[in-house]
């Protein structure tokens, strides 16, 4: 099974400090879902793996993030994308969950969910710094986007260990469909 782990904010949609809390809030970025697309038809499955501590800050709630996630599962499906799976941590920083980016407890429950090793293949793409560290602790190659808060992430440093920089999803889509597929033995 071929699997990527996307960050959302700042890799799918627009990127906010002051977070996105509704529907109307959630703008995607331009070509990324046709991105999504372009993975499903090369047989990745995609999967989101993304912080929502506005909901342990109580800027908004459980039904405003599932209609935000409606909104964009919608908008993909307009262009031929499928996300798999939607994964989130809801707590705030100082809560110390083992979900929250930049532990890696989100990502191996996707290895669980989906039954594979993120060892040796699986990308997660990534705008900040804590993305990438917890998808390079899970084993997956990192790589950074420098939409939403990307340049600010490139332009302080301390990048896990061969991590690949990529103007957005769409130029990091078309370095993945472009490298040869490893055979399993």
């Amino acid at each position: 099974m071929k699997l990527i782990i996307l960050d959302r904010d700042g890799v799918i949609n627009q990127d906010s400090d002051a977070f996105i809390k509704s529907p109307d809030e959630w703008q995607p970025i331009r070509g990324s879902l046709e991105a999504i697309a372009r993975l499903n038809q090369a047989g990745y499955r995609v999967v989101v793996a993304t912080n929502q501590s506005g909901i342990a800050r109580g800027l908004f709630d459980m039904q405003a993030l599932t209609a935000i996630h409606q909104k964009m599962n919608s908008a993909a499906q307009l262009v031929g994308a499928e996300i798999d799976a939607i994964f989130f941590c809801p707590h705030a920083a100082d809560d110390n969950c083992d979900c929250r980016k930049p532990k890696a407890g989100m990502f191996h429950d996707i290895a669980r969910r989906f039954d594979i090793s993120l060892r040796g293949g699986v990308v997660t793409v990534g705008d900040s710094l804590r993305d990438l560290q917890a998808g390079f602790i899970a084993g997956c190659a990192p790589y950074l986007v420098l939409t939403g808060k990307g340049e600010k992430t490139c332009e302080k440093g301390g990048l896990p260990p061969g991590t690949l920089i990529y103007p957005d999803l769409s130029a990091a889509v078309d370095f993945i469909l472009k490298k040869p597929v490893e055979l399993a033995v």
